[in-house]
């Protein structure tokens, strides 16, 4: 088992950042050919998905909605004011596990892994757990 962390710079209040490549760089750094990948965002304002990589407009969509479906101004009783970014955290959820075959991760052709930025900018930790099947 091998344990990384990956530093996370964010450039707006809200983004999806695809981090597809660094995980799987870090499965490649470690021979890892078949078990399992854990992605975990330690933050309370940050998360973690798995959807769509070939069209940008879908995180931008996402985006969208999300900040419609929880607005950054409505009355939340949170002082520091991001209750929203705490909101839409839960809602993406903050780990993900992903099966590794043949020393690439099983996700469908068109999915990647998306660190949740809402309550940026800032830069945020990553951590990712490699093990391997036995």
């Amino acid at each position: 088992m091998s344990l990384f962390t990956l530093t996370q710079p964010t450039s707006g209040q809200t983004q999806f950042i695809d981090i597809s490549q660094k995980v799987q760089d870090l499965i490649e750094k470690e021979s890892i050919k078949e078990g399992s990948v854990l992605v975990y965002c330690p933050h309370t304002t940050a998360g973690l998905t798995i959807n769509e990589n070939a069209d940008p407009d879908v995180q931008i969509d996402m985006l969208k909605e999300l900040n419609k479906i929880v607005p950054f101004k409505d009355g939340y009783r949170h002082m520091e004011g991001n209750s929203a970014a705490h909101i839409k955290a839960s809602l993406m959820g903050f780990s993900l596990q992903i099966p590794i075959t043949g020393g690439r991760m099983i996700l469908g052709t068109w999915q990647g892994i998306y660190f949740c930025e809402f309550d940026g900018p800032r830069t945020r930790k990553i951590c990712v757990k490699i093990s391997a099947d036995r």
